[in-house]
């Protein structure tokens, strides 16, 4: 018989975790009051979700925090009163392909997004602006009532566009751009699936602080991995410490449970190393350490080989087996002495019963995913031999992503920061070489092209043309090929 509670359920743990289901931002470590560290509502942040206007919250608490973050918060729950409208004209196969390719500020985007695509979006990638002190920000207005904002939320600089230089002599060169890109987080969690996960490629200059962000966002308990990307296949002898070759992309699912990478098919160098050196009707095989570092006292013991030999673990380990299991491996031919049978013995793995997959790595090296110069010559290829971004991901490497994350169904990817629109290319690539019906949403601000580039000179005003001419073009050449 099973024994009876003696008490009662913990209301107040249990109104936290769903508490945190909902605002995970609003749950953070506290001491009690026997000064031991439990997971509490930080109530001032709460208010803050939950008003039109900034609450002060004085408050000290271990999170990641910054001038301005509260204001974020209250732009990220601003209403606003836009909405989006259709252009058929540059358009091609309106009516059929369900890509939506949105010009505009991608946080009024993501807000318009909210009633239609809430709960839907299998994969987000997104590649902001690195904050390397040269780069633009989204100029959101970050210190007014929600009153005041929707009436200046449409508000554009001297140039008529709502970006503004992010150099690093500003005082909030860090903070403004916490504020831009956490907002934007706080909107793209609510349109991710529960299945679904978000890919975020950053580099080191604010990895620190978007893995911080994200355990907040979307709870640190969802976090998955911090992808190494090898973006140079070349050391920079231009630079002054150490040559940058690397690149972070932190992965966090909607619910860590629920999602999970697809392995990585086999490749015939792979399935070489099985051989069958003992003609074992179950195939190819091939040897594995039959030793462990935990030590146990049950697990260690002599065994005597076909040879006569007596083998016993290496010092200080013991077997992977109990005796008595090793017996039955034994006698089930799973374990092999070698050709003459006077080996220490390793365990066999037949091909046959491995996984249908490779397990992912966190480290992906460029001659697998590819690096930034192939990303450079994708896109002067479809122009006419012109470079029009500065280092656009390769196609392979958003394959790569889209390959592990997402199904041959009619999953919708996200990419609100779309830039040179390598993820579309991505998506209609994918779609072509395993006969999928992926769908994307691309968002990208029209922002003005210097006058003295390349871009500029070949006729495009600003970015977004650039990008719809790329998704057209690339559209058109898979079609072709």
């Amino acid at each position: 018989m099973d024994e009876l509670k003696m008490h009662s359920p913990n209301f107040a743990e249990e109104n936290v975790a769903k508490l945190e289901a909902m605002f995970p931002n609003c749950v953070t470590e506290s001491k009690d009051e026997k000064g031991n560290l439990k997971k509490f509502i930080d109530f001032d942040l709460l208010k803050q979700e939950l008003s039109k206007h900034i609450v002060d919250g004085p408050q000290e608490r271990y999170h990641l925090n910054w001038p301005g973050k509260r204001e974020s918060l209250l732009t990220a729950n601003a209403p606003i009163a836009k909405t989006l409208r259709p252009c058929r004209e540059e358009s091609v196969d309106f009516d059929t392909t369900e890509n939506l390719f949105i010009e505009g500020d991608n946080l009024d985007v993501l807000k318009l997004l909210q009633e239609t695509y809430l709960g839907k979006i299998k994969l987000i990638y997104i590649d902001p602006p690195y904050n390397t002190g040269n780069d633009f920000i989204y100029a959101d207005n970050f210190a007014e009532s929600t009153e005041k904002y929707l009436l200046t939320s449409a508000q554009k600089d001297e140039e008529g566009n709502r970006l503004v230089p992010n150099t690093d002599s500003n005082g909030r060169f860090h903070s403004d751009w916490l504020s831009m890109i956490y907002s934007r987080l706080k909107l793209a969690r609510n349109l991710l699936k529960e299945e679904g996960a978000i890919f975020i490629s950053i580099d080191d200059g604010e990895a620190g602080n978007v893995r911080k962000l994200c355990d907040e966002v979307f709870g640190a308990d969802n976090f998955v991995a911090n992808i190494i990307w090898e973006k140079k296949y070349a050391p920079s002898n231009d630079a002054k410490w150490f040559s940058d070759n690397h690149d972070h992309i932190f992965i966090y699912a909607k619910d860590k449970q629920r999602w999970h990478p697809k392995p990585l098919p086999r490749t015939e160098e792979q399935n070489s190393r099985y051989t069958n050196r003992d003609d074992d009707p179950r195939g190819p095989w091939k040897s594995g350490d039959m030793s462990v570092k935990t030590y146990s006292v049950n697990y260690d013991y002599p065994i005597t080989t076909p040879s006569g030999r007596v083998v016993n673990p290496p010092h200080s380990k013991c077997w992977r087996f109990s005796k008595e299991k090793m017996e039955e491996l034994i006698a089930d031919n799973r374990i092999w002495f070698g050709e003459n049978g006077d080996n220490v013995p390793s365990i066999k793995r037949f091909l046959s019963e491995v996984k249908d997959g490779i397990v992912p790595l966190t480290i992906w090296k460029y001659k697998d995913v590819g690096h930034n110069q192939v990303g450079n010559q994708e896109v002067k290829k479809l122009f006419d031999n012109k470079g029009f971004f500065d280092g656009p991901k390769p196609v392979s490497l958003l394959n790569h992503i889209l390959y592990l994350s997402t199904n041959h169904t009619n999953d919708i990817i996200l990419d609100f920061f779309a830039g040179s629109a390598t993820t579309a290319h991505a998506v209609m690539q994918q779609n072509a070489e395993d006969e999928g019906k992926r769908k994307f949403i691309m968002v990208q601000l029209p922002e003005p092209c210097n006058e003295k580039s390349e871009a500029f000179k070949a006729g495009y005003e600003n970015i977004a043309e650039i990008s719809k001419e790329r998704i057209r073009l690339a559209g058109k050449k898979i079609k072709e090929e």
